[in-house]
């Protein structure tokens, strides 16, 4: 089992960052993959970033490569998504999630999942 917490949200400039946290507890956190995912009001989820527990390598929704990054401490149990020139459009709830299926951008690839964090991002 893995429980998460994401923290770090809150109200931005257009253009401004943010870094969102998601602290995992639980055993064998640095056995699963971690994603990001976000759903703003009205729309579907979609994936944002993951990054896979070997070796660490990442991936991003297309869309957003290139301003967002996502990192993982696996000695402070801890996921990261560093946010940079943010735009109205990246308003949203955000979410952390664990799971075995490395490289997965579905949510069907990820077992746990945090409570959310919302970011707005005022124009």
């Amino acid at each position: 089992q893995v429980q998460l917490v994401e923290s770090g949200g809150g109200w931005v400039q257009a253009g401004g960052s943010l870094r969102l946290s998601c602290a995992a507890s639980g055993r064998a956190f640095t056995s699963y993959a971690m994603g990001w995912f976000r759903q703003a009001p009205g729309k579907e989820g979609e994936f944002v970033a993951g990054i896979r527990w070997i070796g660490r390598s990442t991936y991003y929704a297309d869309s957003l490569k290139g301003r967002f990054t996502i990192s993982r401490d696996n000695a402070k149990n801890t996921v990261y998504l560093q946010m940079n020139s943010l735009k109205p459009e990246d308003t949203a709830v955000y979410y952390c999630a664990a799971g075995q299926s490395s490289g997965s951008r579905s949510i069907l690839g990820y077992d746990y999942w945090g409570q959310g964090t919302q970011v707005t991002v005022s124009s």
